[in-house]
């Protein structure tokens, strides 16, 4: 854990690299490159290599997929869960469908925009270190609430060399067609070029690691993406009137993800809040079963600074654009107001960012890395295509034609004004 405090002289130098983290890895970038351009060339075969080489499992064309209608039963609490947040996420989804419209801005034209659902996206749900059922219900519920007709999972199988049961059920009940038992680089690599046994898709969704992270951004133009959405962090403001155990169990509920590249970040405008909070994470991150996990990121990722003002709060949280920003200062709604950046915030002390992660509604794939400044979370207007529609009438395009007509000329094209201008003959 590293403490920077304002009154410190060097606190913008300290400062610095936090708000100007990378999301991306040079060498990270080459190593998934060459992943990509063996699958693009090889298919199944370098499917098969890879899910040997990284997970472990000796698969073949036919047992990639996972069958969904002969998987394991799972414990009811489990399924009743699993239920719960399929049914916040799509009532959330459904308030958000874009609609189709049109209007008349001047006589004879007619424009407005149209949606329709992709035909069929692929789900990254990540698996190497724990399994992440709720990812299923925020990706796949999501496609489903959307009308996406294929929606596509890609996961890794444990160590067992199967898929947890749980995800499975997730992916039924949240409405995936096809599940492929696959992860990492190779299995998005597949979801972009598509192989001899897996179809390719129109857009990649869902979070990752390091490398999921880098492989999507390379394959940007083979297919679409939702957004840059890699190791998990979690930014938390608070003062005086905050509960240091709240804050400090916050910061480890992101710190045990257990890649070792998570962020967790307190700012606040009281000082004497530092060192109870970091008591309380010591003595919080003792009894976690995930204790190795959470301490990588105690040891390189935590950092609890100190700054003068609300202002400075704000501004430095906007600066940051965390994937989870956590308000639990005094008159909060004041500070969230003025927040320019975010994935996702979470107002008050009894909205701990879990909620998010599990049952609310909003979709849990947020933007990462500082992307938050350029990005916005998955929600179900991602799964569709916006299309512009344009209705002219003859009149209308005669009033026009003359402006039609100087474009044209001014940009050499001649059968671009030629193609209005036939009309006028008619």
């Amino acid at each position: 854990m590293k403490t920077i405090f304002q009154d410190n002289p060097n606190f913008n130098n300290e400062i610095k690299p936090l708000l100007n983290r990378s999301a991306f890895d040079p060498v990270i970038d080459k190593a998934v490159a060459e992943i990509l351009k063996k699958v693009k060339e090889k298919g199944d075969g370098a499917i098969i290599e890879y899910a040997l080489k990284f997970d472990k499992v000796l698969l073949t064309p036919d047992t990639f997929r996972v069958n969904l209608d002969n998987i394991p039963e799972i414990d009811q609490v489990t399924l009743d869960a699993i239920k719960t947040a399929v049914k916040n996420i799509t009532d959330f989804s459904t308030q958000k469908i874009p609609k189709n419209w049109t209007f008349s801005p001047r006589p004879g034209v007619i424009l407005g925009e149209k949606f329709a659902p992709l035909d069929r996206v692929g789900c990254y749900i990540p698996g190497g270190t724990a399994p992440l059922i709720s990812t299923v219900v925020h990706t796949v519920g999501i496609a489903k609430a959307a009308g996406v007709k294929e929606i596509v999972v890609v996961t890794p199988p444990g160590k067992d060399g199967k898929v947890n049961p749980a995800v499975l059920n997730a992916c039924k009940i949240a409405g995936a067609n096809e599940v492929y038992q696959l992860g990492g680089v190779y299995a998005v690599a597949a979801l972009g070029f598509g192989t001899q046994t897996i179809k390719k898709v129109e857009k990649i969704v869902g979070p990752g690691n390091a490398y999921v992270t880098a492989a999507k951004r390379q394959l940007y133009g083979e297919v679409a993406l939702d957004l840059v959405a890699g190791p998990s962090e979690i930014m938390v403001l608070a003062d005086g009137t905050a509960n240091p155990a709240f804050v400090a169990a916050d910061i480890l509920s992101q710190a045990e993800h257990g890649s070792g590249h998570e962020q967790a970040v307190l700012i606040t405008t009281d000082k004497a809040l530092i060192p109870k909070v970091e008591a309380e994470i010591k003595a919080q991150a003792a009894k976690l079963s995930r204790s190795e996990c959470v301490q990588k990121v105690l040891d390189n990722g935590v950092f609890l600074i100190q700054v003068d003002s609300r202002s400075k709060v704000a501004e430095l949280a906007s600066l940051y654009a965390p994937e989870h920003l956590e308000v639990m200062m005094d008159n909060p709604q004041e500070i969230v107001d003025a927040i320019t950046a975010a994935g996702a915030i979470f107002i008050g002390p009894w909205t701990p960012e879990p909620v998010g992660d599990f049952t609310a509604g909003p979709s849990h794939v947020l933007p990462t890395g500082g992307a938050g400044r350029f990005f916005s979370g998955l929600t179900v207007e991602t799964f569709f295509r916006r299309i512009s529609i344009v209705n002219y009438q003859k009149d209308a395009l005669l009033k026009e034609l003359p402006a039609i007509m100087a474009f044209a000329k001014n940009e050499g094209l001649d059968a671009h004004g030629r193609s209005a201008e036939i009309r006028s003959e008619f």
